[in-house]
């Protein structure tokens, strides 16, 4: 009985197929690939998986064909996953990126921690902070001195920062800039 692993007895139309296929196949492939010894290799691989066929492959009415399209396959495979890679300049590792600066995303907090303040707080930050009012038309609003809506805007907008910094959880660097938060969403209703 012969064994499985021996090729010339067992598979001679395997070896008579790849004898004539041979020599034309290695041109499609280093036609197709960057070097010779790239061809080389898949040629190996395109015949390691016909042995793999063991006696079915004399079952294959084209040889020719089947040979050409599991190369076509192995081609395609190995073409996947060669990418062309090119070196970065080395300054652009240097180069900075253009973050927004932390405190830009309070605005995510703000909503929130504005429904949390007192009624005349919200109403004084909304008006001159948010809609951009001068001073003294929240002081003719509320009929009260132009000093004692500053004043108001000004506890308002204390008592807005420390509620920023408690719910928000903001934090600052040693200039006083906000480096961090973590945002709360909106109540939902």
């Amino acid at each position: 009985m012969a064994s499985a692993t021996s090729t010339p007895d067992t598979r001679p139309c395997l070896i008579a197929a790849w004898a004539v296929i041979r020599g034309e196949l290695l041109g499609f492939l280093r036609h197709r690939l960057r070097s010779p010894d790239e061809a080389e290799d898949l040629l190996q691989e395109v015949f390691i998986k016909a042995l793999r066929q063991g006696e079915g492959f004399c079952a294959v009415d084209q040889p020719r064909a089947w040979f050409f399209q599991v190369a076509r396959h192995a081609l395609a495979d190995r073409l996947r996953v060669a990418h062309d890679t090119l070196p970065l300049p080395e300054d652009v590792a240097a180069a900075p990126i253009d973050l927004p600066p932390p405190v830009d995303g309070l605005s995510q907090c703000l909503p929130r921690v504005l429904s949390e303040l007192s009624a005349t707080d919200r109403e004084a930050i909304t008006f001159c902070d948010i809609e951009g009012h001068p001073q003294q038309a929240l002081a003719d609003r509320l009929g009260i001195s132009l000093s004692g809506a500053k004043s108001r805007l000004q506890r308002a907008r204390q008592r807005l920062k420390a509620q920023m910094e408690c719910a928000c959880q903001v934090r600052y660097d040693d200039s006083g800039q906000v480096i961090d938060f973590t945002p709360r969403p909106p109540l939902t209703t």
